[in-house]
């Protein structure tokens, strides 16, 4: 008998083809078992011995094989690397005809069986190696995977029924005479879902309400009286739309009567001041004022240098959808830019000092219809038969005087916000607010509320259920319902300045159910510039489920709503989801400062499914776990820095502006590629770099607010006025205000505000990387 010593190839001397699943020593020890039979049979005559030797020196002495390159063959992984198997084998004969084989059946039929043996192992070889690397998969791939089967499961509970019952259930909530049952069946609903710790956060409030009875405007060439909705002062019109006449004012309006011209002052910017003051004598005058294009505040705040005393504020209803025939409606606006008036810049809590703060502007300011308008000019209905919508306009040498009377009342109310929480399991101390908002039973201003609380009660829902099976959040998720939002957005900004140190160091992001239906053709997407890209996936994702879904461009600009003290008193990145209508995004901005008592189209006309406001609350509920659960945020360092060099793009570009934006590009392009990338690799994911890493992250946004802006306008100058707009708001204003007083000190310092904020941001990326490099330093 002959000795013989069978070596196994090499890992780095596999066959291409070898698949990793047959890396077992018993598979391996059976192949070949098999391989050895096989070479004995079908082995050639003039192949008297093998040469055996080591695996290095090892070769067949056949000039057929003699070109096999070992070099060339692609390694395969093993867990057990390289190993050697001796056998000995007694009958072994080392010569036979080739023709042997073929006349013995035993052979064959041995060879046969051979072949159906290794072909069945080498299937089931297959499938062990498939099932085994299905279950132990890379741990990035499985974090992402885990992640994203948690976020599908939570989503998945949300049902557009729902929404819909405890919206109409809502509805029925806004009689409430006290504002605080409202908000305890809030609080009570959220509860019994398995929120923990929800709370009330009351504050007392300077409110200006409705007087009691309706302001009026009255021709003096005529003796006409009207009320706001164009209507006459008679005894049956008032009785017969009461309510809607006491809810058309101005909030925190000067009280009074004026009697003076009326100057149509379009949309009141600082061109078409400048050349009615050269036209005619402004001072005391009634200014017919459009709602729209830039913030009420500040339009009003123009009028009032201009010397006007009274404001006559409509809507001209070619800005507004064909669909929106709001001709006859009134509307409500707010005079507050945010919080409680009497307690300007700190919370209205026990025992703080009370300004007496009234009213907010000097003017008498009073909301009124297009019909009432359309009397005053004396024009017909604007939108002619042809369908062609002529903008309301009065004539030049039409002289108009009127008498207009405002009453409101002013009182100390009670505004009460719901906040529930729901602690993170890793990082409590970081919050990701969300916001919605109640109604307020001073007013009665739409379905907007109870659309906006069904959302976030539905999102709660979905939540707990899954808290109750023992998952958490790595971070803390906050659900607050807001009170007095229509005043001002006065119960977030009491809430915010009492929490005021611990919101800054704490708050994450701010996600916004503000209203989030308003229109059924559109998604309409609103983020911060460090979220956009997050959004943008969201908004992808999203239109793959939807057909007909016509992606809108995310974008950075001012909306209504709570979110107002988040963004422009503590920089916290923000996110909005709304479904709008087409044509009100194509048309004039800040319209939605108006709040009608009663929407032309209701909730459940526009939506009557509920199926948008299913997708609101996934693509909202999505975000939020989002910023979450993720171990390291999910915001983006280099899209600020575009936004910037964005933002300075103009017909006379500021070359300091511009280098120093390059700059601040530089340095957010080496924090993102240098840190964050290897931050989210879990390889690499040290925890004190993850914990530095999402600091400096949640608070690159602060280093845009600046401290005077134009009234209306943010102090986050991230955020544009409109969509139309792509530079920085504080700078166009102050050109066109450079332009109205032929002065260019307001320019001169808003381009130092913008210069700051740039070189501020830069220097804290700088900074970022050198503290990282430190850490690493150390550690060497």
């Amino acid at each position: 008998s002959k000795k013989m010593a069978y070596q196994k190839v090499n890992a780095d001397q596999r066959a291409p083809g070898h698949s990793q699943y047959l890396d077992n020593d018993d598979l391996q020890a059976t192949a070949l078992d098999l391989e050895w039979d096989m070479e004995k049979e079908l082995e050639e005559p003039g192949f008297d011995q093998f040469q055996l030797d080591s695996a290095e020196n090892q070769n067949l002495e056949n000039p057929e094989t003699a070109d096999l390159n070992l070099d060339s063959i692609q390694p395969a992984t093993s867990p057990k690397g390289r190993f050697q198997r001796l056998q000995e084998e007694s009958d072994y004969v080392t010569r036979y005809t080739r023709s042997a084989p073929k006349s013995n059946p035993c052979n064959f039929c041995r060879l046969l069986k051979v072949l159906c043996t290794a072909i069945i192992l080498f299937i089931f070889g297959i499938l062990i190696g498939y099932y085994a690397h299905k279950k132990c998969p890379s741990n990035a791939t499985s974090s992402a995977m885990l992640d994203l089967q948690l976020y599908q499961e939570i989503l998945e509970t949300i049902q557009a029924e729902d929404i819909k019952k405890s919206f109409r259930n809502l509805v029925q909530l806004y009689k409430s005479e006290d504002d605080t049952e409202i908000s305890k069946k809030i609080k009570t609903h959220w509860t019994s879902l398995g929120l923990e710790d929800v709370q009330f956060a009351n504050y007392s409030v300077l409110l200006n309400l409705a007087g009691p009875s309706a302001s009026s405007v009255t021709l003096r060439s005529s003796g006409q009286c009207f009320h706001p909705n164009g209507q006459p002062c008679s005894e049956e019109a008032r009785t017969h739309s009461s309510q809607d006449l006491l809810y058309s004012y101005a909030a925190y309006s000067a009280k009074g009567t004026l009697e003076a011209e009326v100057i149509d002052v379009s949309y009141g910017n600082a061109d078409n001041l400048k050349r009615i003051q050269k036209m005619k004598n402004t001072t005391n005058q009634i200014a017919l004022l459009k709602l729209g294009k830039l913030p009420l505040l500040y339009k009003l705040s123009l009028l009032e240098k201009a010397g006007f005393g009274g404001v006559l504020l409509y809507i001209d209803p070619c800005d507004l959808p064909k669909t929106a025939n709001l001709s006859h409606d009134t509307f409500m606006v707010s005079l507050n830019p945010g919080g409680d008036p009497s307690t300007p810049g700190y919370p209205s809590v026990d025992g703080s000092f009370r300004q007496n703060r009234s009213n907010l502007t000097s003017l008498l300011v009073q909301p009124i219809s297009a019909s009432l308008v359309e009397k005053l000019i004396s024009s017909p209905n604007s939108r002619a038969q042809t369908g062609v919508c002529s903008p309301l306009e009065l004539p030049n040498n039409d002289e108009k005087i009127v008498n207009m009377q405002v009453q409101t009342v002013t009182k100390f109310k009670t505004v009460t916000n719901v906040v529930g929480y729901l602690k993170g399991l890793t990082s409590p101390d970081r919050y990701i607010i969300v916001g919605s908002h109640h109604q307020s039973a001073y007013g009665s201003y739409g379905q907007e509320w109870a659309s906006s609380t069904a959302v976030i009660t539905a999102f709660i829902q979905a939540l707990m259920l899954k808290v109750k099976k023992g998952w958490r959040p790595d971070r803390t998720i906050v659900f607050c319902s807001w009170g007095g939002t229509a005043f001002g957005n006065i119960g977030s900004y009491e809430w915010g300045e009492d929490f005021r140190k611990v919101l800054q160091r704490n708050v994450v992001a701010y996600v916004s159910l503000h209203r989030p239906i308003s229109g059924n053709s559109s998604l309409h997407s609103i983020a911060s510039p460090s979220l956009r890209q997050l959004v943008i996936e969201k908004n992808h994702f999203n239109c793959s489920r939807r057909a007909n879904c016509q992606e809108t461009n995310v974008s950075s600009v001012q909306i209504q709503g709570d979110a107002d003290y988040f963004i422009n008193h503590l920089g916290v990145p923000t996110v909005q989801f709304a479904f709008e209508d087409i044509k009100a995004l194509e048309g004039p901005s800040f319209l939605s400062e108006a709040l009608f008592p009663k929407r032309a189209r209701k909730i459940e006309e526009m939506d009557p499914f509920f199926n948008l406001h299913e997708a609101i609350t996934k693509l909202s509920g999505e975000v939020i776990l989002q910023i979450a659960n993720e171990p390291v945020l999910p915001f983006n360092a280099l899209d600020v820095a575009l936004e910037v060099q964005n933002s300075l793009k103009g017909d006379q570009p500021n070359t300091q502006l511009l280098a120093l934006a390059s700059r601040l590009r530089e340095s957010a392009e080496l924090f993102q590629s240098d840190e964050m990338r290897p931050a989210n690799d879990p390889k690499e994911r040290i925890p004190i770099r993850v914990r530095m890493l999402n600091d400096i992250l949640q608070d690159m946004e602060k280093n845009f607010l600046v401290q005077q802006v134009p009234p209306g306008f943010y102090r986050n100058i991230l955020y544009h006025l409109d969509e139309k707009t792509s530079q920085f708001s504080i700078l166009l204003e102050a050109q066109e205000r450079c332009q109205l007083l032929a002065s260019n000190e307001s320019l001169q310092e808003a381009l130092s505000e913008v210069l700051n904020s740039i070189n501020s941001a830069q220097v804290y990326f700088k900074a970022g990387l050198d503290v990282f490099e430190d850490v690493l330093a150390g550690k060497n």
